[in-house]
């Protein structure tokens, strides 16, 4: 496959949910490509279809229209090429963190030494070397959240999904995770799609930066992320002179978007 050609794509995908008050058309012929290595964020007031979105990328469920492309091939179901990162870590408690990062290889039945090895190296690469043999309950929840990208990242998919992983954590832990995902993403070469409902969480970590309006969900503005703030770390990004202007464009958007107004997801 070229890698000129998109890692994901959604061409004219739309989704309708039912339920007992009827159908909702939750996404409307939706045309997104996203090439290899590149990361993005979705954005939008509620009722948008973000998770829609990202769930389709999944492959969780089909689109009721539209195609969903994974390195060029239709997407049929839940496929290891692709890792999922939710707000909850859903750590099992009762298994080691060595365990736990290496769930989604056990359930693979990938158990060669070679795989536990690498789950190893993923722990020491997100800070957590030495903690192997704890449990969850002995850790901070941002601890957690580096075990539950090492789980996402042991069995090496090409895309990793992220919805709203850091949204739970206090601001310091939440811009140290920032920055940790975004240079391992860039080490390992990975294409991301993150939702998020933070603005300037987007705008730091992202390529580009999708905004979404809703009834139904669509794709508003796409915005580039100038390559002057994309060479930065999150955090660093942020104290960009141009950072702020780029926020403001991204709250022009997500403002006329919250005023078409209508129900939520």
């Amino acid at each position: 496959m070229d890698d000129k050609s998109p890692m994901l794509e959604l061409r004219g995908v739309s989704h309708v949910y039912v339920g007992r008050k009827g159908a909702s058309l939750a996404v409307d012929r939706m045309e997104l490509a996203v090439g290899h290595g590149e990361f993005i964020s979705l954005v939008g007031p509620s009722g948008c279809g973000k998770t829609t979105v990202l769930s389709l990328l999944a492959g969780l469920f089909p689109p009721a229209a539209g195609q969903v492309l994974l390195g060029g091939k239709p997407v049929t179901g839940p496929s290891a090429k692709v890792g999922y990162m939710l707000q909850q870590d859903c750590l099992l408690p009762w298994r080691t963190i060595r365990d736990n990062a290496g769930l989604g290889l056990d359930i693979a039945g990938r158990r060669a030494a070679a795989e536990r090895n690498r789950v190893e190296m993923l722990l020491e690469e997100v800070g957590l070397a030495g903690t192997e043999g704890k449990y969850p309950g002995e850790l901070s929840g941002g601890m957690r959240q580096r075990v539950a990208l090492a789980r996402t990242l042991a069995p090496e998919p090409d895309v990793l999904l992220l919805d709203e992983p850091f949204s739970a954590l206090d601001m310091h832990i939440k811009m140290q995770l920032e920055d940790l995902v975004q240079a391992t993403l860039h080490k390992l070469g990975k294409t991301a799609v993150l939702v998020t409902h933070d603005l300037a969480e987007a705008a730091a970590m992202s390529d580009r930066v999708i905004v979404l309006g809703r009834n139904p969900g669509r794709i508003r503005k796409e915005i580039a992320v100038p390559e002057a703030i994309r060479r930065l770390a999150p955090t660093e990004a942020r104290k960009h002179p141009s950072f702020q202007a780029l926020f403001d464009a991204l709250w022009v958007e997500l403002n006329a978007g919250e005023r078409e107004g209508g129900s939520h997801e």
